[in-house]
């Protein structure tokens, strides 16, 4: 299942697909192959930062606390689809029945409850937290998550079943265009993912958050 990667050297975000590829007449729809320090250098340029894992959830759920996607608890209520992601056997059947193949540009499913276009599905969004497989037990709680947890140092971030240099992973969060019910179903709020600081790819991206304090 993992052979339909493909290195292409060249590629960038102003060239998605490799050399050849352009960014022209596409320039609605999200940046990608932008790595950790990236984003994160622009997120300072534009006087901004970018989100925590927990501030990403919170802002994913658009009000709705508990649902399982972030417009409710049906993936296409009333035949609808609500975000780009893959229809078909992933990754040999791609029927693009939500009308795109591949990335789409914002705006072009509904907005959750805050107003907030492709929360999940489009692309993978970077978070500022270290990845960890599961979050701290709050304090005096060992049955719970932290209310607003911050993620684990980057000593913990790293894979130890990872051959050669040691790569520290941040939290990506609200799947991709790439994302089937046979393979990745993580077009939900509380679905994460690691991925290495160091590393791009064609459906990640990240999005800013302005904090007020």
């Amino acid at each position: 299942m993992r052979d339909w990667w493909e290195y292409v050297p060249g590629a960038n975000w102003r060239r998605p697909e490799g050399p050849g590829s352009s960014i022209v007449g596409r320039e609605s729809e999200p940046v990608v192959h932008v790595s950790f320090e990236d984003a994160a250098a622009y997120a300072v340029w534009a006087g901004k930062n970018l989100p925590s894992e927990a501030e990403w959830e919170f802002a994913a759920r658009g009000g709705l606390e508990g649902a399982e996607y972030c417009w409710g608890d049906e993936f296409t209520p009333d035949g609808r689809w609500m975000a780009n992601t893959w229809q078909g056997e992933f990754p040999w059947q791609n029927q693009a029945l939500d009308g795109f193949p591949g990335r789409a540009p914002v705006g072009s499913f509904p907005a959750d409850g805050y107003g907030l276009f492709d929360m999940v599905g489009n692309v993978w969004q970077w978070t500022k937290d270290w990845y960890a497989a599961g979050h701290a037990q709050a304090p005096n709680n060992p049955c719970c998550a932290p209310l607003n947890p911050r993620g684990v140092a980057e000593t913990q971030s790293y894979d130890p079943a990872q051959p050669g240099p040691r790569v520290a992973r941040k939290v990506i969060k609200g799947g991709s265009y790439l994302c089937a019910p046979n393979y990745c179903q993580r077009y939900r709020p509380a679905a994460r993912y690691p991925q290495a600081v160091d590393t791009t790819t064609s459906h990640i991206g990240f999005r800013c958050v302005l904090r007020s304090t």
